[in-house]
């Protein structure tokens, strides 16, 4: 038997941006087999966006540049077909789906591709409920994208990619709006469609407690260099990885699972657990926000649901408060009225004591700054450092220095003299926070600050919101990623379908839910959220000669 062709071959490819330096992809030699599934990996701003956009053209005949080598789709040569005819062989998901949303139907966003090419409305007809069904989204199938949350409107984005049936799909970042039962479906179906039909499957994701176990390729990229090969074989080397590899690594469990099925054959015969540290509560001081029975109902959906309704908590300092739900539930919304961006239907938020709706938005960002999901948005400037100095100006601010401690805190001050549209995904989220954070707003909202962050930069950026809180201000995350929230959060709020249905310290909520628990916690209960709970309550020296006994007896 032939072997089979590969649906995409990259051969010596070399990539430089226009006006760059160096090159972003240097002697790139990658072959994607047909119903592969291949994750790309590698620290923020190390050229996986830009691989991946090398596979649909979007690189070199929309950005420019300087290309060497050559990358196949099939038949077809990237440097003389572009996009529109790579179209119907590689479907994209972009990290932004609301680049890729154009109509104000749900439906009508999907077939747009099929109406291109010709197809006769009956063959529409049951593409588009096949997408709907795979994806869940059935109920969504007449509302307009852009009233969606970001996580429904990413399942749009990827079933309007999915319905030409390409022979490769490509995704950055696809769970990143996501919730963790929604961005398990999704990858699932993902998954059970490559095996059924045959379509490879390349994605770009930096949850890999969720990626890993659906994928047998990895691809790391570091710098513009890339490496690829299986995932058993490449994931001991990975210098980023899920706190349950980590775990498992600090034990030497071998093979190393990736799944906490795979990991509870080396727990099952455990000792108990070393008595868990004495923490201590948090200090809380005056409260900073006061939300009483806050109810709101968007324009378009007067007679449904409230997207709010009767929400209430109170926020003091030195809390990081963790939004967590469904898509759908809330959390945006939640957050834009509390910048003053949308007034409360009834009820009412208070700053210090002050009703915010006699308060003009200029007057709420002198003490609440707010980093959207799309950063973007709030990033005009011609360089990164021009943002900060733009912040102080428009606030009437000063600062003992022009931001660079900060940049370097969070972890980017090499990139001071970029411009912001330059930087990647998870560059841009840091940016946009140091360019709020550096006024030093009493109160920081970010709402799904992680996209586009690898596990080091999570860390980093959780240390210091704890810190900036314990300054005497307070912070509010609304986030899917709960290995995040386990490390960040102070203080968690549940909300579920506009309403707050639990508020409780992260031991407690985590702990106790099937849905928003992480790996570790899944795996070895007793309290235990995050990797340093794990080594503390089962180190090493303790388990690790009884587990591996346990394993091969």
């Amino acid at each position: 038997m032939t072997p089979r062709q590969p649906v995409a071959a990259v051969e010596e490819l070399s990539f430089r941006y226009p006006d760059a330096t160096r090159d972003t992809l240097r002697d790139v030699n990658w072959e994607i087999a047909p119903a592969s599934v291949t994750l790309v990996v590698g620290p923020s701003g190390s050229g996986k966006s830009s691989l991946l956009r090398t596979l649909n053209g979007l690189i070199p005949h929309l950005h420019g540049g300087q290309l060497r080598g050559s990358v196949r789709v099939g038949a077809l040569d990237s440097r003389t077909h572009g996009p529109r005819d790579l179209a119907a062989h590689v479907g994209f998901v972009f990290q932004d789906p609301e680049a890729q949303l154009l109509t104000d139907r749900v439906e009508d966003d999907i077939v747009l591709a099929l109406e291109h090419q010709g197809y006769e409305r009956r063959a529409m007809r049951v593409r588009l409920e096949e997408c709907l069904d795979l994806l869940g989204i059935g109920h969504l199938r007449q509302r307009d994208p852009h009233d969606l949350s970001g996580g429904e409107r990413q399942r749009i984005a990827i079933a309007a990619a999915l319905i030409l049936r390409p022979d490769l799909l490509v995704l950055d970042e696809p769970t990143s709006q996501l919730d963790p039962l929604a961005a398990h479906d999704v990858l699932s179906a993902l998954a059970r469609l490559s095996d059924d039909t045959g379509i490879a499957l390349v994605l770009a994701e930096h949850r890999l407690d969720r990626a890993l176990p659906l994928v047998d390729r990895l691809l790391t990229v570091d710098a513009g260099t890339v490496r690829e090969g299986s995932r058993d074989a490449l994931l001991p080397a990975l210098s980023d990885v899920p706190p349950l590899v980590a775990f498992a690594q600090a034990h030497g469990w071998q093979p190393l699972p990736v799944t906490v099925r795979g990991a509870r054959t080396w727990t099952s015969d455990l000792p108990e657990p070393q008595p868990a540290a004495a923490q201590s509560a948090p200090t809380s001081g005056d409260d900073l926000l006061r939300v009483e029975r806050l109810t709101y109902h968007y324009a378009a959906r007067q007679r449904g649901p409230a997207a709010l309704h009767d929400v209430e908590f109170t926020l003091r300092q030195g809390e990081v408060l963790a939004l967590i739900g469904r898509n759908g539930s809330g959390k945006t919304t939640l957050l834009r009225q509390l910048i003053g961006l949308l007034r409360p239907g009834s009820g009412r938020v208070l700053l210090r004591g002050s009703d915010t709706r006699t308060m003009p938005v200029h007057d709420l960002a002198q003490h609440i700054g707010y980093v959207p999901q799309h950063p973007t948005t709030i990033l005009h400037q011609e360089r990164l450092i021009d943002e900060l100095a733009f912040t102080l100006h428009a606030l009437g601010r000063t600062a003992a220095d022009d931001g660079r401690a900060l940049l370097d805190t969070l972890g980017i001050a090499a990139l001071a003299e970029r411009h912001p549209y330059d930087l990647s995904g998870g560059e841009r989220q840091r940016a946009a926070l140091a360019a709020l954070a550096v006024a030093q707003p009493a109160v920081l909202l970010l709402d799904e600050p992680t996209r586009g962050l690898p596990g080091a930069d999570k860390a980093r950026l959780a240390a210091w919101l704890r810190t900036y809180a314990a300054g005497g201000r307070a912070v509010i995350v609304a986030s899917h990623d709960v290995e995040f929230t386990a490390q960040v959060a102070t203080r968690v709020l549940h909300l579920a379908d506009g309403e707050v249905i639990a508020d409780a310290a992260p031991a407690t909520l985590l702990s106790d839910s099937l849905a928003f628990g992480t790996q570790l916690g899944r795996l070895l209960g007793h309290g235990v959220l995050t990797l340093e709970d794990a080594l503390q309550r089962f180190p090493p020296s303790q388990i690790g000669t009884h587990a591996r006994d346990a394993h091969h007896r």
